[in-house]
């Protein structure tokens, strides 16, 4: 395995092990979980196409995992005004307790995976990041 690949691959693994106490705790499976928080830290996606095409999650799993949530009063579904074929996801207040403890988690992977890494280096990381995020960008328009 490629080293890049080797990297999202460990990634997910790590941050589902961090995640899975709290899912077992909420009762919640780790598509849930994740279909939840990508709804709190991203409030300008509200739909579930965009989870399907941002967090490449299959349509039929957000779907059933959408269905379970809003059944268990963690979100709403609210039509979007001017246009009734879409519906925009909602977190409810039921939901905000989950995602205080979700960020918690996510606040603490973040903050493992860092460890060791003083101050400059971690800027310089992140420095890295938002340069070949830019560039990943004009590709993707150099590709349009």
């Amino acid at each position: 395995m490629n080293r890049g690949l080797e990297f999202v691959h460990k990634s997910m693994l790590a941050y589902s092990a961090a995640c899975r106490p709290l899912c077992q705790k909420l009762k919640l499976t780790q598509t849930a979980f994740d279909i939840l928080m990508f709804l709190a830290n991203n409030p300008c996606c509200k739909t579930a196409s965009e989870i399907v095409e941002i967090r490449h999650i299959k349509a039929n799993l957000v779907s059933v995992n959408v269905d379970r949530l809003v059944r268990e009063g963690y979100l709403l579904r609210q039509p979007v005004k001017g246009d009734r074929r879409k519906t925009e996801l909602i977190c409810t207040a039921l939901a905000q307790p989950v995602i205080e403890q979700g960020r918690a988690v996510q606040d603490n992977f973040m903050k493992n995976l860092l460890r060791g890494m003083d101050e400059t280096t971690q800027a310089a990381f992140f420095s890295a990041i938002t340069i070949i995020d830019r560039n990943m960008d004009e590709l993707l328009k150099e590709m349009k």
